[in-house]
């Protein structure tokens, strides 16, 4: 019994060191592998492939791209890797127009800029210059046109500061199909209301209006309209009760026969 066991591990020993063999070449190859892979990395982290080459930006209407990615700081010779969002995020909304900004990083070297801009409510005329209006009230004094815009309604003659931002407010309260069907807003106080407004509208209407709630009032200009003949243009009064008065009376039929004969 004892010589037939010395045989069977006399057997076992060579398969045992071709084991161990094998179990040395995989733990060589694996070492020299992840050395390897180090120095991949190393030279990765080193030269310019790891530096962002794309940078987008998503959300802009206004800002021109070019000026929201000269904002964030970053250029083509940034590390991909070293792109803060949180600095970027708050480099980009410094500017006034833009309400909020995110940021997404795409491996291997992409940056994509979102932005959500504030809304332009009006724009103030003034010395043939149209002044951007932003929905908090703030003035884009240095963002002017010397052409009408066609996104937001003009504001004509208004001088006191305080009476424009009460404005804006209300403005800023309108839903975008309202805001965007009025062309000029009049500043027209008169004995009875300080803070009258003669409202001057896309479709041909005009609308006698106060400040103080106006939004609240022209939010029912839709329904009002509506339930008006489209070939008789007039004023829509919403200062207390709302009623319509046309530009001229229409004709009776009497007198259309009258003037037949």
């Amino acid at each position: 019994m004892e010589k037939g066991k010395v045989v069977v591990l006399e057997e076992r020993v060579p398969k045992l060191k071709e084991r161990r063999r094998q179990k040395a070449n995989r733990r060589l190859i694996m070492y020299i592998s992840f050395f390897f892979l180090f120095i991949l990395c190393v030279l990765y982290f080193q030269s310019p492939l790891s530096n962002v080459q794309h940078i987008e930006v998503k959300g802009n209407d206004h800002l021109p791209a070019e000026q929201i990615i000269a904002l964030s700081g970053i250029t083509k010779r940034t590390s991909f890797w070293k792109v803060k969002e949180d600095e970027i995020k708050q480099n980009v909304e410094k500017h006034p127009e833009v309400k909020n900004a995110s940021l997404e990083k795409r491996f291997p070297n992409t940056i994509i800029i979102r932005v959500n801009e504030r809304r332009r409510v009006a724009y103030i005329y003034d010395r043939q210059k149209f002044f951007p209006i932003l929905e908090n009230g703030y003035i884009l004094k240095k963002h002017t046109s010397k052409t009408a815009p066609s996104d937001a309604p003009i504001l004509v003659n208004w001088r006191k500061g305080e009476d424009i931002q009460e404005m804006t407010g209300q403005l800023a309260q309108l839903s975008p199909s309202v805001l965007n069907a009025i062309s000029e807003i009049h500043y027209t106080p008169n004995d009875d209301h300080r803070d009258h407004v003669t409202v001057y509208m896309n479709d041909g209407y005009e609308v006698s209006a106060s400040i103080h709630n106006f939004a609240k009032k022209m939010s029912l200009y839709p329904a009002i309209v509506q339930q008006l003949d489209p070939k008789v243009k007039g004023v829509i009064h919403l200062e207390v009760s709302n009623y319509f008065t046309p530009y001229e009376p229409p004709k009776k039929e009497d007198d259309n026969e009258e003037t037949e004969k």
